[in-house]
């Protein structure tokens, strides 16, 4: 019997805020243990929480990136969770009336754009994280209170590849969104995986297993890999599944069992009697609704269709909004925008990586920490967007060779001079007089009979290699078109 996977993910994201959501400590990373906190977020007796309004709006703006209604009412709930980092023995979430509900996300997935439905996206507040030593364990609450946005997917993902595809197709909207930095190695993003297996087109549902928090979406694609797989070979062994939550050992590369699963009575959710309901108004919403941003996906068919961009190149501007920015801004202008493609990615990008990797070794050797490195970026270029039009037209109207246009750009990168008087001081210009090109080619058949021989024997290949010796000769000034007619006609004649 041929089997399918269920999959369903909740997705926990830190959101990027100053603060924590009930109180005024801060939402920072890297501090040392216990000092990010106050009396309201270590849960001692007679404090109120304040709702962080900030975190409010980003909740409602995932809401929007992921179309989803955005409830008139949503209100918090007390959720029972004894666990050694939630010092309160509650942790406050939203149960049955999230802020937002009933979303999707499209993305693409092996060649077409996948859909994949959101149930919600509620608000709820991160825990403490847990130490564990030789002879004994310590808890750090500097997170605990930290705004935790939790984005529940419906069970269409049907793959781990698909799962893994999601994931990154969701961190990229977030991030460019500016809902959270989700920074994976600071704990920013995690994700619990709900995953079943049934009769290939049944439509009843199989036990599901739950594989909690998981901290990396490669580690979410492994484990499901290996998870589907153990559960088929139960199912086809004559076994059966009950439903429990289960962690993934990524040094073993396999899950083991926890415990069997909770449900929601377990627990006890009712609303919070310190927090009031989160009744947002039009005008609010309005403020909210501007920040909303061009999606990825969006913005990629648009890249391709105004600018007849090939898919690898809207790929590229999809990703990085900066760098397509900067493009746009000097396409809208050119005559042949995949010319500023182009240089844009492969020379303009891979010069800033280059000059970034070099600047963080310095800095680092130095002492100083990532966050603090001060890099170079499109803002600090030393030369304006107008002279990379100017380099391209020297390159469309001949003037120089593909060649020379990279030296030009190079210099015109470090030091910020115009490409114009750059090939004027180095004398890049390309010669296209046909007498001057003439010479050089009755040089070059004088001294190489063998190639010329070859050439007019059939061996076509022998005119690129003189084709080469004239470039040679006129120290690549030679305008190769001119180079290549006149070779030939000579040859021929």
């Amino acid at each position: 019997m041929e089997y399918e996977a269920v999959i369903g993910l909740e997705t926990h994201v830190q959101l990027k805020t100053k603060s924590k959501m009930w109180c005024g400590c801060a939402n920072a990373f890297g501090a040392p243990p216990n000092t990010h906190v106050c009396p309201v977020c270590l849960g001692l007796p007679g404090v109120l929480p304040v709702a962080n309004e900030e975190a409010l709006r980003l909740t409602v703006l995932t809401g929007y990136l992921l179309h989803c209604t955005i409830p008139a009412f949503a209100r918090f709930d007390r959720k029972s969770y004894f666990y050694p980092d939630v010092p309160k023995n509650y942790q406050i979430t939203q149960y049955d009336r999230p802020s937002t509900a009933n979303g999707y996300l499209d993305f693409e997935f092996q060649g077409a754009t996948a859909r994949v439905r959101v149930a919600r996206a509620h608000l709820e507040e991160d825990v403490g994280k847990s130490f564990h030593f030789e002879r004994n364990s310590g808890v750090d609450f500097n997170r605990a209170g930290v705004p935790l946005l939790e984005i529940v997917s419906e069970p269409d993902i049907t793959s781990a590849d698909m799962a893994y595809v999601y994931l990154n197709a969701l961190k990229e909207v977030l991030q460019q969104a500016g809902v959270s930095d989700c920074d994976m190695e600071k704990g920013m993003v995690r994700c619990d995986v709900n995953v079943s297996v049934r009769p290939k087109g049944s439509g009843k549902l199989g036990a599901k297993i739950e594989i909690k928090n998981m901290n990396s979406f490669s580690g979410v694609r492994r484990a499901l890999e290996y998870e589907i797989a153990r559960q088929i070979d139960v199912l086809r062994s004559g076994g059966a599944l009950a439903q429990s939550t289960r962690r993934w050992d990524d040094m073993a590369g396999i899950t083991e069992e926890m415990r069997t699963k909770e449900h929601a009575h377990d627990y006890r959710y009712f609303p919070d009697p310190d927090l009031m309901p989160f009744e947002p108004g039009e005008k609010w919403l309005e403020e909210v609704g501007g920040r909303m941003i061009e999606l990825p996906l969006a913005r990629k068919a648009r890249l391709m269709k105004e600018y007849n961009l090939p898919a690898n190149d809207a790929e590229v501007f999809k990703s990085n909004v900066a760098l397509c920015e900067y493009f746009e801004g000097i396409a809208k202008r050119a005559k042949n925008p995949k010319a500023v493609a182009n240089w844009v990615i492969n020379n303009l990008q891979a010069r800033l990586a280059e000059t970034n990797a070099r600047e963080s070794a310095e800095q680092a050797a130095m002492g100083l920490e990532p966050d603090d490195m001060k890099l170079t970026g499109l803002s600090d270029l030393r030369f304006p967007p107008d002279a990379l039009l100017e380099l391209i037209g020297l390159v469309e109207n001949k003037t120089i060779s593909s060649s020379a246009a990279q030296q030009v750009f190079v210099e015109m990168f470090d030091t910020g001079r115009s490409p114009a008087a750059i090939v004027q001081e180095r004398g890049l210009a390309q010669v296209s007089d046909t007498a001057a090109i003439e010479a050089f080619c009755d040089e070059v058949i004088r001294a190489n009979p063998g190639p010329v021989n070859d050439f007019k024997s059939g061996k076509a290949a022998a005119l690129n290699f003189l084709k080469g010796q004239v470039m040679k000769l006129s120290k690549g000034k030679a305008n190769p078109t001119v180079v290549g007619e006149i070779l030939e006609r000579k040859l021929k004649g």
